[in-house]
């Protein structure tokens, strides 16, 4: 399996997760050029892709759908509220045959890949989660969370492999330019995962078979790479569990170009 991040932050979000025989997109918030153009350097196209699994329906998740799915005539994947929402809209309206709701109770298979949906909280409408699997390996997309519960704790065990959002430094946020409504909103438990609690949460989820981490959706304004690293590692390190942050392959994803690629 693979894992890569093709873009993740607050003007672009899109994950490719795939088997040597089975690939799909987690989110499409860039253009489709700019899908296109980094699949290639994964040795693939557009029609290559069996599925397009939303997260929600914000503009930084779904910027580049319409026209990569209308091109490609690629399934959609997604809550019944973030479709539902889409379809209300004229742009989305028109690629509407392609969509195909899931709920977090059922498994959806793919060729040889199965991704299982889990609920997420965040200011949108049924936002998810998604665990993919193929044979033993195992790999997690999870993003815009105000804040992690015990499902999402459980849905993230057991992983070769996850992108994670660390969105924010919460001195900076509180520091910032934002509005105050703003603020608060990203700060709820409906927002966005800070820095310190993306440590935490993956102080819960490590594992000894872990290969890679990549800290996703930093925010341009209210973060810095090197902070996001430094937290998290903190966090790992003074945690009780028996790790170091040096036993892992911690990487922030970039926000405008190609990831690592991640073998599993």
């Amino acid at each position: 399996m693979r894992l890569v991040s093709l873009a993740s932050g607050s003007d672009g979000n899109s994950t490719y997760i795939g088997s040597e025989k089975t690939h799909i997109l987690v989110d499409a918030g860039i253009s489709n050029k700019k899908i296109e153009t980094r699949l290639n350097e994964l040795g693939l196209c557009g029609k290559d892709i069996s599925g397009v699994f939303l997260t929600h329906e914000h503009s930084d998740h779904i910027a580049g759908l319409e026209v990569f799915v209308r091109k490609n005539e690629i399934p959609v994947f997604a809550s019944r509220g973030t479709l539902e929402y889409l379809k209300d809209r004229d742009k989305y309206s028109r690629i509407s045959d392609y969509f195909n709701i899931i709920d977090s109770k059922n498994n959806i298979i793919l060729g040889d890949l199965n991704i299982k949906a889990f609920d997420i909280d965040h200011d949108a409408n049924e936002p998810f989660g998604y665990r993919v699997e193929c044979g033993n390996k195992k790999m997690a997309v999870a993003t815009d969370l105000g804040r992690y519960t015990k499902d999402i704790v459980k849905n993230l065990t057991d992983l070769d492999a996850l992108l994670v959002e660390a969105n924010h430094d919460i001195r900076m946020l509180e520091t910032g330019p934002y509005p105050y409504e703003l603020k608060r909103r990203i700060l709820s438990n409906k927002g966005h995962l800070s820095n310190e609690n993306s440590g935490k949460l993956i102080c819960k989820i490590l594992n000894d078979k872990i290969k890679k981490i990549f800290l996703g959706h930093l925010s341009d304004k209210n973060n810095l790479p090197e902070l996001a690293l430094e937290s998290v590692r903190f966090e790992i390190f003074a945690d009780d569990r028996p790790y170091n942050p040096k036993d892992f392959d911690i990487e922030v994803a970039k926000r405008d170009a190609i990831s690592e690629i991640c073998y599993v």
